[in-house]
């Protein structure tokens, strides 16, 4: 399976609480819910083609039960995203949680010091797309592991100014190219991306010159 991370992302990389006050509030972090106010409709319509891509679902505890509470709740047939987390596979990542506190539907939890060699063999199973959404500290750990094959976003064009980011300091380089590219319905400027690892991986490197009065590259 190749594994895809999808996230809401501010202009400035935050990821932190975009959908509620009290979504995610750690590190005294006061400026949740800031995607609301650009979420007119069609502004994440994409969102309901990522899971329906999705065979299998992984989440780090803090977001599986955040979404438990919240998705749980939603049961009109067609929502494609409630019916996903309802009935694929999912796996959450905890120390804590036990079988009982992890029920809802299909749900696996993976336990020990050992996670990226855990999801290294869950990738190795057949099928399509391992999806991780949200987990802000599950993916930086999948990325600096070189586990990343996809990253599927949304930005918004809003500076949010302090919270978890994506990428910060000290995160692993790494080379994308971008695949797919939309600007969202309903005028709020949001720009959907999708992502692929290159072959390589690596970002390189090299600097522009002046040869013959020309500008190139070296």
């Amino acid at each position: 399976m190749e594994l895809s991370v999808h996230t809401f992302v501010s202009l400035d990389g935050v990821m932190q609480g975009p959908g509620g006050v009290q979504e995610d509030p750690s590190g005294g972090f006061d400026r949740g819910g800031w995607l609301v106010p650009h979420s007119a409709e069609g502004q994440i319509d994409a969102v309901g083609e990522w899971f329906g891509r999705a065979d299998a679902i992984l989440l780090g505890r803090t977001t599986f039960e955040m979404m438990r509470t919240y998705w749980s709740q939603v049961t009109e047939p067609d929502n494609i995203v409630a019916t996903a987390l309802g009935t694929r596979q999912k796996y959450v990542v905890s120390n804590t949680l036990t079988d009982a506190d992890a029920a809802w539907g299909k749900t696996t939890v993976l336990r020990g010091d050992d996670i990226v060699d855990q999801v290294r063999r869950l990738k190795e199973r057949p099928g399509g797309e391992l999806q991780v959404h949200g987990s802000w500290r599950l993916v930086r750990t999948l990325h600096d592991a070189g586990l990343v094959d996809i990253h599927r976003l949304i930005q918004f064009p809003v500076v949010v100014g302090a919270g978890k980011r994506l990428f910060d300091d000290g995160a692993v380089p790494s080379a994308y190219r971008i695949t797919e590219s939309q600007v969202a319905a309903g005028g709020s400027g949001a720009v959907s991306l999708t992502l692929h690892r290159t072959a390589s991986g690596t970002t390189g490197a090299g600097e522009f010159v002046v040869r013959d009065g020309r500008e190139s590259t070296a």
